[in-house]
């Protein structure tokens, strides 16, 4: 299959990639800074872009079956970056004809606020993630109204470690069981999940060990 990964150079998108490859799927990697990709493969194609240009955009998604969106930005940074950019990739997505998006967002986003423990709620979200959660809100509004066909990942604080394909998934309600906690692999592996399973198509399943 013929992928996109845009925030390639990210810690999920580098996963994306890496695990992309792996499966013998065929990658293109649109990133600012390509030094920063360390990946190396035939089946690897580097875009040297800007996710705020719609050209650039619009260049690494044609010909392309899937995108997947792994946008990361500073904790506080205020500029909806990551709405911005998305903004792009929908409109050339729906000019173009391709349909499948799966995106990364965050747990405490949207209608997934309240299964943040106590302390994320009333300490951390309004003090240092509250540019984050207004970002992705817009980036999730976005991709919701857009007539694409759209998964939208939630995972937990993301912790070092590989893909252990041994997490859980799909849960929209408090539970004090859940760990929130995710590492970047075990994201990428979900979201590369996705490309033959439409179970969670047009839904925001939350990601957590």
């Amino acid at each position: 299959m013929k992928i996109v990964v845009f925030g390639s150079t990210g810690n999920v998108g580098q996963q994306l990639v890496k695990q992309a490859i792996e499966l013998g799927h065929d990658v293109t990697a649109h990133t600012r800074t390509p030094t920063k990709l360390d990946q190396t493969s035939e089946n690897l194609k580097i875009i040297k872009g800007d996710i705020l240009d719609p050209s650039s955009v619009k260049k690494a998604i044609e010909g392309q079956e899937v995108v997947m969106c792994a946008l990361g930005m500073p904790l506080m940074n205020k500029d909806g970056l990551r709405a911005k950019g998305t903004k792009n990739i929908v409109t050339a997505m729906e000019e173009i004809g391709v349909r499948r998006l799966v995106c990364l967002s965050s747990l405490g986003t949207g209608d997934s606020f309240n299964i943040l423990p106590f302390y994320y709620r009333f300490f951390l979200a309004p003090l240092l993630m509250r540019h984050l959660f207004a970002d992705h809100g817009a980036q999730e509004s976005l991709i919701k109204s857009s007539k694409l066909d759209w998964t939208i990942a939630r995972p937990g604080s993301f912790v070092k470690g590989p893909a252990t394909d041994e997490y859980r998934h799909g849960f929209f309600t408090a539970d004090t069981s859940l760990k929130l906690k995710i590492s970047h692999g075990d994201v990428a592996n979900f979201m590369l999940k996705q490309l033959d399973d439409n179970t969670y198509l047009h839904q925001t399943p939350g990601l957590s060990y």
